[in-house]
């Protein structure tokens, strides 16, 4: 993808209080409306039929490229704090985690996924489907990663594809079509994640407005987009639009939700570099005689946002007054 705008490396130019990354080119985001762009008719999809439905039966299956997915852990290996506590948005069996945050992670959450706690019958869509932990409810308000631990939680649509999910400490069923708020449950948040999903979003401001509230003064989102999609599940602007205006649009959700240092990084501009290519040994070379000098991959990039230190959060204090000051 080309663009006229400059391009710095993600890990030179950013100030130090801003979101850090490797050397991904990165550039900003510039609000382009005054007052959101999109009507409903943009987020009506070809099939509007119950969503818990379709995602009842699980895939266990990856939705980008092992070369995309490789690339994706490179970003989040420095770009994800290493303790507290991340959600993973629209989360499944697998979360792409690199494997240095992936061992903290399952560290923390002691998981026993032969141990679903008798819930097949709890689909409901703000269940918590798991706490391998064993902690209740009451405990998630507590400061995350004190104890040094990185905490995952995962909000999906699948009780079977979460429950698969090692990283995971906890996860919680939702609809966040028919509930864009973050339940409570999830507790303060350090950062977010979520991959190739915020195409099937309905209310995506809403979502994200909520998940601010829910974040630490600093904290950031990651929001992976890709040009893979369930087309009868992505909203309607989604299909009809370039991948350029796709970025634009999800900086248009984060901006438009109150987010702070938004910008667009390219993960992979989906061709393959000699020397990736040079990497895949008998498969490049075998590409290269077959006239495929430059392989097509799986394009990604990561639409991202900081949370300022002038926004209110929903924290520990909910019982006092509902929201906690940021400092």
């Amino acid at each position: 993808m080309t663009s006229s705008k400059p391009t710095t490396s993600a890990s030179s130019s950013l100030s130090p209080s801003s979101l850090p990354a490797p050397s991904f080119p990165i550039r900003p985001y510039a609000p382009r409306h005054k007052t959101f762009p999109y009507t409903a008719k943009d987020f009506h999809r070809g099939d509007e039929t119950d969503d818990t439905n379709f995602y009842s039966a699980p895939r266990f299956v990856t939705h980008i490229d092992d070369h995309a997915i490789g690339l994706l852990r490179e970003y989040y290996a420095s770009a994800l704090p290493r303790r507290g506590r991340v959600l993973d948005l629209c989360s499944s069996w697998v979360s792409h985690f690199p494997r240095s945050l992936e061992r903290v992670a399952i560290a923390t959450a002691g998981r026993d996924n032969n141990n679903d706690n008798n819930n097949d019958n709890n689909n409901n869509n703000n269940t918590i489907v798991a706490d391998a932990r064993g902690v209740d409810g009451g405990d998630v308000d507590r400061e995350a990663g004190s104890d040094g631990g990185l905490e995952v939680v995962g909000l999906g649509m699948n009780k079977r594809e979460l429950y698969s999910n090692p990283i995971l400490s906890r996860a919680i069923l939702r609809n966040l079509n028919i509930e864009p708020e973050i339940p409570d449950e999830v507790g303060v948040l350090d950062a977010t994640t979520c991959v190739v999903s915020i195409d099937y979003l309905t209310k995506p401001v809403e979502v994200l407005s909520s998940i601010l509230a829910r974040t630490k003064a600093g904290g950031g989102v990651h929001l992976v987009v890709s040009n893979r999609c369930f087309p009868t599940k992505a909203v309607g602007r989604w299909l009809r639009v370039s991948e350029e205006e796709r970025l634009q649009m999800v900086g248009d959700y984060l901006h438009f939700a109150g987010w702070e240092d938004i910008g667009i990084v390219e993960i992979c501009d989906g061709k393959l570099k000699e020397a990736e290519q040079a990497n895949l040994g008998e498969m490049g070379r075998l590409m290269g005689i077959l006239g495929m000098g430059s392989g097509r991959v799986d394009p990604l990039w990561v639409v991202r946002g900081r949370k300022g230190n002038t926004i209110e959060d929903k924290g520990e204090d909910k019982g006092k007054s509902g929201l906690r000051t940021a400092l």
